[in-house]
Protein backbone atom coordinates (compact mmCIF):
# COMPACT_ATOMS: atom_id res chain seq x y z
CA UNK A 1 0.00 0.00 0.00
CA UNK A 2 3.11 2.57 0.80
CA UNK A 3 4.46 2.24 -3.08
CA UNK A 4 0.74 2.62 -4.61
CA UNK A 5 -0.25 5.41 -2.05
CA UNK A 6 2.88 7.00 -2.66
CA UNK A 7 2.40 6.97 -6.53
CA UNK A 8 -1.65 8.23 -6.23
CA UNK A 9 -0.22 11.31 -4.84
CA UNK A 10 -1.01 10.55 -0.78
CA UNK A 11 2.32 10.83 1.50
CA UNK A 12 3.53 7.49 2.92
CA UNK A 13 5.64 7.61 6.04
CA UNK A 14 9.51 6.49 6.03
CA UNK A 15 11.57 4.80 8.04
CA UNK A 16 13.84 7.48 9.73
CA UNK A 17 17.01 5.46 9.88
CA UNK A 18 17.05 4.92 5.92
CA UNK A 19 15.94 8.64 5.41
CA UNK A 20 19.07 10.27 7.77
CA UNK A 21 21.04 7.90 4.95
CA UNK A 22 20.10 9.21 1.90
CA UNK A 23 20.34 13.05 4.15
CA UNK A 24 23.49 11.93 5.40
CA UNK A 25 25.33 15.40 3.46
CA UNK A 26 21.98 17.53 3.97
CA UNK A 27 21.87 17.03 8.06
CA UNK A 28 23.69 18.83 10.48
CA UNK A 29 26.28 16.28 12.55
CA UNK A 30 24.03 15.64 15.82
CA UNK A 31 20.76 16.56 13.91
CA UNK A 32 18.26 13.24 13.48
CA UNK A 33 15.14 12.86 11.72
CA UNK A 34 12.09 12.43 14.47
CA UNK A 35 9.59 11.57 11.07
CA UNK A 36 9.83 11.81 7.68
CA UNK A 37 6.97 10.84 4.69
CA UNK A 38 7.35 10.19 1.41
CA UNK A 39 4.94 11.60 -1.84
CA UNK A 40 6.18 10.19 -4.88
CA UNK A 41 9.53 10.79 -5.18
CA UNK A 42 9.94 13.82 -2.47
CA UNK A 43 10.35 13.58 0.99
CA UNK A 44 8.53 16.05 3.86
CA UNK A 45 11.00 15.20 6.35
CA UNK A 46 10.85 16.88 10.48
CA UNK A 47 14.14 16.55 12.41
CA UNK A 48 14.36 18.63 15.66
CA UNK A 49 15.51 21.60 14.52
CA UNK A 50 13.72 22.51 10.62
CA UNK A 51 11.82 20.82 8.31
CA UNK A 52 13.33 19.78 4.94
CA UNK A 53 11.07 19.72 1.69
CA UNK A 54 13.38 17.33 -0.78
CA UNK A 55 12.19 18.01 -4.35
CA UNK A 56 13.61 15.23 -6.58
CA UNK A 57 13.42 16.99 -10.52
CA UNK A 58 13.25 15.50 -14.10
CA UNK A 59 12.89 11.78 -15.12
CA UNK A 60 16.00 10.48 -13.32
CA UNK A 61 15.69 12.29 -10.31
CA UNK A 62 19.38 13.51 -10.20
CA UNK A 63 18.52 16.98 -9.67
CA UNK A 64 17.09 17.43 -6.19
CA UNK A 65 16.20 20.82 -4.28
CA UNK A 66 16.75 20.99 -0.55
CA UNK A 67 14.46 23.67 1.06
CA UNK A 68 15.22 23.78 4.60
CA UNK A 69 12.83 25.95 7.11
CA UNK A 70 13.48 26.32 10.63
CA UNK A 71 10.23 26.07 12.94
CA UNK A 72 11.22 29.44 14.71
CA UNK A 73 10.20 30.85 11.03
CA UNK A 74 7.15 29.26 10.27
CA UNK A 75 4.77 32.20 11.19
CA UNK A 76 1.55 29.62 10.71
CA UNK A 77 0.38 26.94 8.07
CA UNK A 78 -3.16 25.98 6.85
CA UNK A 79 -4.51 22.67 6.25
CA UNK A 80 -7.69 22.35 3.44
CA UNK A 81 -8.97 18.71 2.87
CA UNK A 82 -10.50 17.77 -0.04
CA UNK A 83 -14.22 18.07 -0.76
CA UNK A 84 -17.01 16.25 -3.26
CA UNK A 85 -15.61 18.20 -6.21
CA UNK A 86 -11.75 19.07 -5.39
CA UNK A 87 -10.35 15.70 -5.08
CA UNK A 88 -6.85 17.25 -3.59
CA UNK A 89 -6.20 18.34 -0.04
CA UNK A 90 -3.60 21.21 0.71
CA UNK A 91 -0.90 22.42 3.67
CA UNK A 92 0.19 26.00 2.89
CA UNK A 93 3.15 27.11 4.96
CA UNK A 94 3.60 30.76 5.73
CA UNK A 95 7.26 32.04 6.56
CA UNK A 96 7.69 35.40 9.52
CA UNK A 97 5.45 37.99 7.82
CA UNK A 98 5.16 37.19 4.41
CA UNK A 99 1.57 37.63 2.65
CA UNK A 100 1.88 34.75 0.90
CA UNK A 101 2.78 30.68 1.68
CA UNK A 102 6.19 30.11 1.19
CA UNK A 103 4.95 26.82 0.55
CA UNK A 104 2.18 24.43 -0.84
CA UNK A 105 2.23 20.93 -0.65
CA UNK A 106 -0.49 19.00 -2.39
CA UNK A 107 -2.20 15.42 -1.83
CA UNK A 108 -4.90 13.54 -2.72
CA UNK A 109 -5.93 12.32 0.60
CA UNK A 110 -7.01 14.05 4.08
CA UNK A 111 -5.44 11.29 5.94
CA UNK A 112 -2.13 12.08 4.29
CA UNK A 113 -2.17 15.75 4.83
CA UNK A 114 -4.18 15.95 8.56
CA UNK A 115 -0.92 13.20 9.69
CA UNK A 116 1.93 15.88 8.49
CA UNK A 117 -0.36 18.68 9.41
CA UNK A 118 -0.14 17.02 13.31
CA UNK A 119 3.38 16.74 12.95
CA UNK A 120 4.02 20.31 11.88
CA UNK A 121 2.19 20.88 14.69
CA UNK A 122 4.29 19.37 16.93
CA UNK A 123 7.30 20.90 15.89
CA UNK A 124 6.61 24.53 15.58
CA UNK A 125 4.37 24.11 19.12
CA UNK A 126 7.41 22.78 20.53
CA UNK A 127 5.13 19.06 21.22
Amino acid sequence: MGLFSGLMGNASQMNNDKVEQELADILLDAEQVEMAFSLVRDLIVFTEYRLILVDKQGMSGKKVSYKSIPYRSISRFTVETSGHFDMDAELKIWISSAAEPAETLQFKSDKSVIAIQKALAAAVLGK
